[in-house]
């Protein structure tokens, strides 16, 4: 599964993560998705969603 909202198409974003001795490494940030049956046109199928796009009601549930 790529990460990635199927309504939006939010992605990740890549960042470093610095510690207090600033030791830097590099991290990822992962939207919020859920996999939820909605209807995408006729048919009812699962699909992953970030929650903003489940909050604002972009989607249609089944």
């Amino acid at each position: 599964m790529a990460k990635h909202c199927e309504i939006c198409g939010k992605v990740g974003i890549v960042g470093s993560s610095v510690s207090h001795a600033h030791n830097i490494t590099k991290r990822r940030w992962e939207p919020n998705l859920q996999r939820v049956k909605a209807k995408v046109g006729k048919e009812v199928k699962k699909i992953w969603v970030c929650t903003r796009c489940l909050r604002s009601g972009k989607i249609e549930k089944a």
